[in-house]
């Protein structure tokens, strides 16, 4: 989907008095053609609000999961979010609490035993080195501190994510998009609850691994973030928080798979200056998103974008993936090979995401927060 390409077509049907007529009937089927997508994350940001702000997209609900934040806290930054983007009419389902197997004992233990891990999510109780952010805010699961966007008055939905998700695939077969953003928990779950969750999705479009990012920018948050990858390379946080749940997804059978992974994140930041460019306008989203420049790579909004603009793609791969699930130095670590090298094991092909188109990726997203 083009920036402004919606609002050209009606601007030319206005216009065009003489074709007036031949306009109605390509607009109400655009009506007709909404996308339908369920959004399934450990928070909720800039990437989501891409998403319910984007003309002939209906998004059907937010699942949660634990991930950066414990559930309970994402499902609150969820229904944050949706009151700030007037969306009040969309569920948030509150998913897993835990991973699947793995738990903060068994991250501490594989830390004793093969290092210390940069990001840990909801079990981060402090910076292994000197770093500018501040102090990860470590609480129990069932806390929910007071949110910087204010708290929420909207209440959640009292069915669980992996029971909705399949509800909704069987309600809608083969017209759902899953955009994952956050730990696979809620997928896993979906699909051994269902053999046939998985193949009654239309696709399904994961920010998550890693297969050898390179720093891009020189800015001191890039540098920074490039240690991370310097020598576990294939390690990435919402794979590594439940590597089993994350292998269960990939063996299922999707129509289609578009991964993103950390590696097209390298070229872009979260700055001041990126900030200031993309919320010139005055909306309630673009008051709220003025004060986040946190100098973190656009990680999940490169998902939201290249779903929304499959064009913003510059190069990709088609791999198999997998990932390591044994409790070794390598635990959580992405597996891909090239056709005919994978084990045939039921991996599925994936659609890689490699580089993306920075600058008009930024330009949508300047266009979806200035939407009324």
């Amino acid at each position: 989907m083009k920036p402004g390409f919606f609002s050209r077509i009606t601007r030319h049907c206005l216009l065009g008095l003489g074709l007036a007529g031949a306009c109605v009937p390509a607009l109400a089927h655009a009506e007709q053609a909404d996308r339908l997508v369920i959004f399934d994350d450990d928070g909720f940001a800039l990437a989501q609000w891409m998403v319910l702000k984007s003309p002939h997209v209906k998004v059907l609900g937010f699942a949660t999961v634990s991930g950066d934040f414990w559930q309970k806290e994402a499902t609150a930054y969820a229904l944050r979010g949706l009151e700030i983007a007037n969306k009040t009419d969309v569920p948030v389902v509150p998913g897993a609490t835990y991973p699947l197997m793995n738990s903060e004992k068994l991250t501490e233990r594989w830390e004793a035993l093969y290092g210390k891990l940069i990001w840990k999510g909801a079990w981060m109780k402090k910076w292994v080195e000197k770093t500018n952010q501040p102090l990860p805010p470590y609480h129990p699961a069932d806390i929910v501190p007071d949110l910087p966007w204010g708290n929420p008055k909207l209440k959640p939905s009292a069915e669980n994510a992996a029971s909705f998700m399949l509800r909704m695939v069987h309600q809608y077969p083969g017209q759902i998009t899953i955009i994952e953003s956050g730990p696979m928990t809620n997928l896993a779950l979906a699909q051994k609850m269902d053999p046939q969750f998985a193949s009654l999705a239309k696709e399904l479009v994961y920010m998550g691994g890693s297969l050898n990012p390179q720093q891009k920018l020189n800015s001191p948050a890039a540098a920074q973030f490039a240690r991370e990858f310097v020598n576990s390379p294939r390690r990435e946080f919402n794979i590594r928080f439940d590597p089993e749940a994350a292998s269960i997804v990939m063996h299922a059978p999707w129509k289609h798979i578009l991964m993103v992974p950390v590696d097209p994140s390298t070229e872009t930041e979260m700055s001041a200056e990126f900030v200031k460019d993309i919320t010139q306008s005055d909306t309630p989203i673009a008051r709220i998103m003025r004060k986040s420049a946190n100098n973190f790579p656009l990680w999940d909004e490169i998902a939201a974008a290249v779903w929304l603009d499959p064009s913003l793609i510059r190069t990709s791969a088609e791999l198999y993936v997998d990932v390591n699930t044994a409790f070794s130095a390598q635990y959580g670590d992405i597996l891909s090979w090239m056709e005919g090298y994978q084990p045939g094991l039921d991996e599925q092909k994936e659609k890689v995401v490699l580089t993306v188109d920075v600058p008009r990726m930024k330009a949508l997203i300047k266009e979806l927060i200035a939407q009324p």
